[in-house]
């Protein structure tokens, strides 16, 4: 069989033909890979108040779980769970169809949709009249349902459980109640890639949260074992020591960190009206005043890194917020008594005991007065001895901490600088204080009724975890009623970082006089 080389001009072609289709081959091997694994995909929400429940901050990239595993995990553990799910750690949901809960968000990262937590999960409120009532979102409010602490726990005990595999996972990733309906080329991907990077993943949490298990001894020879680290309980967190675990590894261990800064959980603020507070002393031991950096370091909180970070959704956050009202005192479901005297009488102590700290609202007035010129003690600090509330919350965030937060995002922009240790806590406003409860920074005080009593006076111990409203009071009810048994948290003032002490400020005032003054503060 004859052949015939090509000719010098075929080589030429057909050298052409070969470098056209590897070029061709390296660019949609590039774009899949840019589209699969480099590019993010994250849900737009044009509703301001859409995109604060449920908009990506950009906490799924890093700390996220796939979406799958994280509906999973509640068929799994069902047993443990019961049958309110996620529910059973405070997460709201608007309705019995929602997909997720407020306060989760989702964002596609290496061809894998993930969730995690966003600022919502701790700023919506519930509140109910009685126990048959829907209860009412108030977004910007505490959440005083979370229990975070118990979901971190949940997560770090499902790591570590034998229970815990891919054919378990897989199985209920698949059931009726998530629905994944995979086919067999994603249950290979989620059983050889996913499965085992979610579980290197909760292990490396385990390792990052061992502070949340740690003991003391009593110094004695027996060196007898005891609890040091208690949990947060619904509605508060302890902001800085995971902070200082997860950001900055710093040691947690006895020889590092004493037990009065180990304890130092707190309630969850209100985020509302966040305009007149830039530049007064934020976070409950003022150590900034900045609202952007203080959002910034929220957002690290919730799972962002300086990696990770969407600054530009924060901003729409910020947006929201900046300039959001606090909500009205529902007095469609808990009348006024316009006739009563007791709002003006309320308004007259409430100029001469509280203004000067907290600023005031006038009553008829639309806007509560910020105006730091005529109450100028407002968003400053007061010195420890002085107030003389809890100081474990003030001791947990120290000069160190101070130092290593003024180092993130070093290189951007929006590097921090306003960190600092400061001597006790701030003044804030009592713009919609009503909607706040329990008080003080470590809510340590059930009612606004209860905070006017000296300390001596003021419960020793109570329930937390019900969001049935007390009008009298003001404040949620402390009894247990309205919440499920599994839900109540008896919340003890003598643990440490849970004193009810300080803040004595209207004590001495009649009876009379003390309701007066918080049916004044109903409509602030």
């Amino acid at each position: 069989m004859d052949y015939e080389p090509p000719t010098p001009v075929e080589r030429v072609l057909s050298r052409s033909r070969w470098i056209r289709f590897l070029a061709i081959l390296l660019l949609l091997v590039a774009a899949v890979y840019y589209f699969v694994f480099v590019k993010q995909y994250v849900a737009h929400y044009a509703q301001p108040e859409e995109h604060f429940k449920y908009g990506s901050i950009g906490s799924e990239a890093d700390n996220g779980i796939p979406v799958l595993v994280f509906k999973a995990l509640a068929v799994m553990y069902r047993d443990e769970l019961g049958p309110s799910g996620y529910r059973r750690f405070g997460l709201l949901y608007e309705n019995e169809r929602s997909d997720l809960p407020i306060g989760m968000s989702t964002r596609t990262v290496m061809g894998v949709e993930r969730v995690w937590l966003n600022c919502a999960v701790c700023h919506v409120g519930t509140l109910r009249k009685d126990v048959a009532d829907k209860p009412d979102l108030i977004y910007g409010a505490p959440s005083n349902n979370l229990r975070l602490y118990g979901l971190i726990k949940f997560f770090l005990k499902a790591g570590a459980d034998p229970k815990f595999n891919a054919d378990n996972l897989i199985t209920a990733i698949n059931s009726p109640e998530v629905g994944g309906h995979q086919n067999v080329f994603e249950r290979l991907i989620y059983r050889y890639i996913v499965f085992p990077r979610v579980q290197a993943g909760l292990a490396h949490l385990a390792q990052e949260f061992t502070f949340l298990g740690r003991q003391g001894d009593d110094g004695g020879g027996g060196r007898a074992k005891f609890q040091s680290y208690y949990d947060w309980g619904p509605g508060r967190v302890d902001t800085f020591n995971p902070y200082k675990a997860i950001q900055f590894n710093f040691p947690m261990d006895a020889a590092h960190i004493s037990l009065t800064e180990l304890n130092g959980a707190s309630d969850f603020p209100s985020i509302w009206a966040q305009h007149p507070r830039d530049g007064m002393h934020l976070h409950w031991d003022g150590n900034n005043t900045s609202v952007d950096e203080r959002n910034l370091s929220a957002a690290l909180g919730a799972g962002v890194t300086p990696v990770t970070v969407d600054t530009a959704a924060i901003k729409r956050v910020r947006d929201y917020i900046w300039d959001k009202r606090p909500p009205p005192y529902p007095t469609a479901k808990f009348p006024l008594d316009p006739a009563s005297n007791a709002v003006k009488q309320g308004r007259d102590l409430f100029a001469n005991y509280c203004a000067g700290c907290h600023g005031m609202k006038e009553i008829g007035a639309s806007d509560y007065n910020y105006d730091t010129n005529r109450y100028p003690r407002l968003g400053q600090i007061e010195k420890l001895e002085k107030i003389g509330t809890d100081p474990d919350r003030w001791q947990s965030y120290t000069q160190n901490f101070s130092a290593a937060q003024n180092t993130l995002y070093a290189g951007y922009p929006w590097r921090f600088s306003h960190f600092s240790k400061t001597a006790g806590y701030a003044n804030q406003p009592l713009d919609g204080i009503w909607a706040r409860s329990p008080y003080l920074h470590n809510g340590s005080v059930p009612t606004l009724r209860d905070l006017l009593e000296p300390a001596s006076k003021r419960p020793a111990t109570w329930q937390r975890g019900s969001d049935i409203f007390d009008p009298v009071k003001v404040g949620y009810r402390s009894d247990g009623y309205g919440a499920a048994r599994e839900d109540v948290f008896v919340y003890d003032t003598s643990v440490p970082g849970n004193s009810n002490s300080g803040h004595d400020y209207g004590t001495e005032l009649s009876g009379a006089e003390k309701e007066a003054l918080v049916e004044y503060m109903k409509t602030l």
